[in-house]
């Protein structure tokens, strides 16, 4: 009830067309969710009134949005940097008049406007599949189900392929067998979760009218949990491939190498490092050579207040209200946020985390102490720490390894404590 009543105040606030019309989807959806928790069998409530959630607040307002052409302006710069990239290889337009034109983000981002570059406007079938929001949807999906598999491939145990495939048929047919006999399947309850945060206002919302930040999301958990599993190179790849598409997630290297450092070596840690930073920018360098200066302002310059034209981001949050007070608030507002950044890289060195947990819970703080001490901000983006806060918790994510000893790069077991030696009394 709260999220339908939440969902159902956007078409009476929100000035933003996508918005509304997600509103009105959404809280009919979470009504009749709420509904079906009364109404199903009990052993068929939880599963039935996720899916009612699901149906109404992501697939039928997704399905509306995309078929109709709306959303907001970040699907229609990334579509578009999409074209400029396949046209002129660069992202950026030159000389950019409106806000609009602007594209604050890293050339990765442009990959997933490439199919409307591809597949055009031409019917309603065309603009489903060129459609950003669904292919960022896939990218974010796609990294949690890599997320909770397992990475590592021993003899006799099958690969992550074998393993989704073998986890896929397990459920189909986990799910005939519920159809027959009136039982839950088994692996139905640990999907519960991650499918209840996805129809949640928190990823419903976002994934529906931009999509913008959920790739960015789903690398950063899929890169804490390799990183937790001793993989550090692959997940300086993830690390990689998230910093090409914003500059927000480079925060995310130092805490994965906090993590790396701590449970798997040194060594280890400066593979994950050289990987993410080497990643990074052989994927941003090629657009920024042919384009610097269009990057550095419309990529730096714009979002943090600074650009040639306002940035549209002026939630009054705290950096916002201290920098619209003229530049000396401004320079303040970049003090506090250097002083918040020092005290959490100074809590990486002193108190690394040692698993996936505690250094996502680690991002999330230094992501939103971010968002609210930058000079411009949304409240939407405080949806990214909600996301890394919620997601390693939801997801089968490795647990607590053991300590690494000093400069090594494989974890060392912990010895196992002697049983105390009882001696008789005289």
């Amino acid at each position: 009830m709260l999220a339908a009543g939440w969902a159902g105040a956007f078409p009476l606030v929100s000035g933003l067309g996508p918005h509304r019309s997600w509103g009105l989807c959404a809280a009919a959806g979470y009504l009749a969710a709420a509904v079906a928790v009364l109404v199903l069998p009990r052993r068929w409530a939880r599963a039935g009134s996720v899916a009612v959630a699901l149906l109404g607040a992501v697939l039928v307002p997704l399905l509306v949005l995309v078929v109709g052409g709306q959303g907001q302006s970040e699907v229609a710069v990334i579509e578009r940097s999409g074209e400029l990239l396949l046209r002129h290889g660069t992202p950026y337009l030159a000389e950019p008049r409106t806000v609009a034109e602007y594209t604050p983000y890293l050339p990765g981002m442009a990959l997933f406007g490439l199919p409307r570059a591809l597949f055009g406007t031409d019917g309603w079938p065309a603009r489903v599949a060129g459609d950003a929001r669904l292919w960022c949807a896939a990218a974010f999906l796609g990294c949690l189900v890599a997320a909770a598999l397992p990475t590592r491939h021993r003899p006799g145990r099958p690969g992550a392929t074998a393993a989704l495939t073998a986890a896929l048929r397990a459920t189909v047919a986990a799910t005939v067998i519920a159809a027959r006999t009136g039982t839950l399947p088994g692996a139905l309850p640990a999907v519960l979760p991650v499918a209840a945060l996805v129809a949640s206002p928190v990823v419903a919302l976002p994934l529906c009218v931009s999509g913008v930040d959920l790739p960015l999301a789903g690398l950063c958990v899929l890169a804490l949990a390799l990183a937790g599993r001793a993989r550090p190179v692959t997940a300086g790849w993830a690390l990689a491939l998230a910093g090409a598409l914003k500059w927000t997630a480079w925060p995310a290297v130092a805490v994965v190498v906090a993590l790396v450092a701590a449970t798997t070596g040194r060594r280890a840690a400066l593979r994950a490092a050289v990987t993410a930073v080497a990643g990074t920018a052989a994927l941003v360098l090629p657009a920024a050579l042919r384009s610097p200066g269009p990057l550095v302002q419309q990529v730096f310059a714009f979002p943090t207040g600074r650009g040639d034209l306002p940035t549209p981001a002026g939630s009054p949050l705290p950096g916002r209200l201290l920098a619209d007070l003229g530049p000396v608030g401004w320079y303040a507002a970049v003090a506090l946020l250097l002083l918040a950044g020092a005290a959490v890289a100074r809590s990486l060195v002193s108190r690394p985390p040692l698993h996936t947990r505690a250094a996502a819970d680690r991002l999330a703080l230094g992501l939103a102490l971010a968002f609210l001490l930058a000079p411009a901000g949304r409240f939407g983006y405080l949806a990214l720490p909600a996301l890394l806060l919620l997601l390693p918790r939801l997801c089968l994510l490795p647990g607590l390894p053991h300590l690494p000893g000093p400069g090594s790069s494989r974890p060392r077991r912990l010895p196992r404590p002697h049983a105390p030696q009882v001696v008789p009394a005289p």
